[in-house]
């Protein structure tokens, strides 16, 4: 399946807020913040991973139900896209 920036938009905000807090991360750790703030700050970036891969699913679960209402063979299947998804989580 073809990843485009249009259908993607809140996906894409989601994986740039988890860049900078990724950065924020990398600099605490180099800074020698506490380990507590530190932690906290990587369950976020986590979390908005996590976040953005299932809005990738969903939008991409929502194609391929798109294209089988319009009588198309979607590219990949909703199980292809869920064991992808799973497999690397």
């Amino acid at each position: 399946m073809q990843m485009k920036p249009e259908m993607l938009g809140d996906a894409l905000v989601r994986l740039r807020r988890a860049q900078g807090q990724l950065a924020s991360v990398i600099e605490s750790i180099e800074e020698g913040d506490d380990c507590a703030a530190v932690l906290t700050q990587l369950a976020a970036v986590s979390r908005a991973l996590d976040r953005a891969g299932f809005k990738i699913v969903a939008t991409g679960m929502r194609y391929c139900q798109s294209a089988r209402d319009s009588g198309d063979e979607p590219p990949m299947t909703e199980q292809e896209l869920e064991r992808l998804f799973l497999a690397l989580a």
